[in-house]
């Protein structure tokens, strides 16, 4: 086949693409340039765009020997990934922007381009199996990504090449150093890449202004503190409250709601974040089901399984599940398994 090697300067990406060219594969490889303005990018490898990354890529297309290209996504990044992030923040949600570029940069924009230049597919260095149009977890359970995976439509996974999804981390990092790469030791990405301080409240500000309001206990109703901004705060959060009012019994508080037009930050003890019905809206299957389905439902990237049972609820889903989950944030992602097979996914309301 005709394959696009997505490099992102990372150690997954370049054995992705290595295998790919040892299996026999016509392989050319590119580099996505997603900032505006790359000279405020941050350096020391902690996130998928540093300052380091698109030499990275050029140096492991140099060692497989096949071109190298850079694409310019930046405008197209923004929009799609960056300015959804600080509006769904300001709507008092709590997005996922490694997802919503996986859906919309490496698996929109850049297998769109792909397929029109004449590739059959993309090759990503993604932790997850692929086959017969059959999305799995990996076979490493620290490092699986099909759960930010799961947003795509079967469309998008027939043009994918998933090489990594039967490894080991340590095994692909072996892998990279006996082909002689030298990012074999990189570390992996953390942050939010386009976030290069690791401020996000900071970086909300920036683009939101302050919008200061309450802090309210839900037991009480009494106002316990002020804030520069809801829209910094999250559900199930803990720490940097800024509260001024200690709560009667001593115990901790954690972000319970986010009201967005009334500024409104509710907090209450830790047993109130439980719940065990939730909604998930637009969803999208890779591997239809009749509805009510028994399944497991993971809520969060690298949060726990929970056992469910799945309604169809006014064109979305209705998720009644078996044991409580905690915190769970409007704006993430509801995954749907049938053990390590994905079935689909929805955003939860």
């Amino acid at each position: 086949m005709r394959l696009l090697a997505a490099l992102s300067g990372g150690v997954d990406s370049a054995v992705a693409a290595a295998l790919a060219v040892e299996a026999g594969h016509d392989v050319t490889a590119v580099h996505l340039a997603l900032s505006e303005a790359p000279a405020t990018l941050r350096t020391g490898s902690r996130g998928c765009c540093s300052k380091e990354d698109a030499r990275d890529a050029a140096r492991v297309a140099d060692v497989l020997g096949i071109p190298f290209y850079v694409w310019d996504l930046a405008d197209r990044f923004r929009e799609d990934v960056v300015d959804d992030f600080v509006a769904e923040y300001a709507a008092g949600r709590t997005p996922n922007p490694c997802l919503r570029c996986n859906e919309r940069i490496k698996f929109a924009a850049v297998l769109d381009r792909a397929l029109a230049l004449g590739f059959d597919a993309v090759v990503t260095g993604h932790h997850a199996r692929l086959a017969d149009g059959v999305l799995r977890r990996s076979v490493d359970d620290g490092k699986d990504q099909s759960y930010v995976l799961a947003v795509l439509t079967p469309e998008q996974l027939a043009g994918t090449v998933l090489p990594l999804g039967h490894l080991t981390k340590d095994e692909v990092r072996a892998l990279a150093a006996d082909r002689g790469m030298g990012v074999a030791d990189k570390p992996d990405s953390h942050d939010i890449c386009f976030i290069a301080d690791g401020d996000t409240a900071g970086f909300l500000r920036d683009r939101l202004g302050a919008q200061p309001g309450p802090v309210v206990d839900a037991l009480t109703g009494a106002v316990v503190g002020q804030h520069g901004g809801a829209y910094a705060y999250t559900v199930g959060q803990r720490r940097g409250l800024a509260l001024t009012v200690p709560a009667p019994d001593g115990r901790p508080r954690y972000v319970l709601s986010v009201e967005p037009v009334s500024r409104t930050v509710t907090v209450g003890p830790g047993e109130a974040l439980d719940t065990s019905v939730v909604r998930g809206d637009r969803p999208q299957w890779l591997d239809p089901r009749p509805l009510p389905l028994e399944c497991d439902v993971q809520l969060r990237a690298h949060g726990a399984v929970h056992r469910c049972v799945v309604h169809e609820d006014a064109g979305g889903w209705r998720l009644e599940l078996a044991t409580p989950a905690r915190g769970i944030a409007p704006g993430q992602a509801a995954v749907l398994y049938d053990g390590d097979r994905v079935l689909g996914s929805a955003t939860l309301g």
